[in-house]
């Protein structure tokens, strides 16, 4: 893929039925891998975030959509791009006028927290069963031990000691630092 190409991926919103993001998510990525179109549609994204519920008085970590009834798309916007995703079961169409996709901003992209800097590499300096601290996010300040590492996801699985019990936690490598 040439760079101009890479360049002219632009992030779009979709509307979906509510409750359907994840379904939607799933449909398009098998879509994109049986035809085929990964340099077309890049990404496929469904923003959450982590909420701290206090039920019968015990805390729960749950993840919330932060868009809900809408899915975020890194796409070229070609006719057979298009009609992919217009076509998916559960899409309503494209967030613009008449359905036409309007790419978002980098500002907007940026505050939405969707696509992280991924121009540096970051470097991984820990291994499964080392003890790190979380820096960073909800979790800052807690210690935990790596339990899976996903270098494709730039993710950690790590058990942090939440309420007096190991909680697994899915992080991003910027927010674990080793402890030495």
């Amino acid at each position: 893929m040439s760079m101009s190409e890479q360049e002219q991926a632009k992030w779009y919103v979709i509307h979906t039925y509510s409750g359907h993001e994840n379904k939607v998510k799933a449909t398009i990525e098998k879509a994109v891998a049986n035809r085929g179109m990964e340099d077309l549609i890049q990404d496929v994204a469904v923003p959450v975030e982590d909420v701290v519920e206090n039920k019968n008085g015990k805390e729960k970590i749950r993840q919330r959509k932060v868009f809900p009834g809408y899915v975020l798309i890194k796409m070229i916007v070609t006719d057979e791009s298009w009609y992919v995703v217009r076509n998916t079961k559960g899409v309503t169409g494209f967030v613009g006028p008449n359905s036409k996709p309007v790419a978002l901003t980098a500002e907007e992209v940026e505050n939405m927290g969707v696509e992280k800097q991924k121009s540096f590499d970051l470097v991984v300096d820990f291994s499964i069963g080392d003890k790190i601290q979380v820096s960073g996010g909800p979790f800052d300040g807690f210690a935990g031990t790596i339990e899976e590492i996903n270098h494709d996801k730039k993710h950690a699985k790590v058990n942090i000691s939440m309420f007096g019990r190991e909680t697994p936690v899915e992080l991003e490598f910027y927010q674990v630092k080793k402890v030495k």
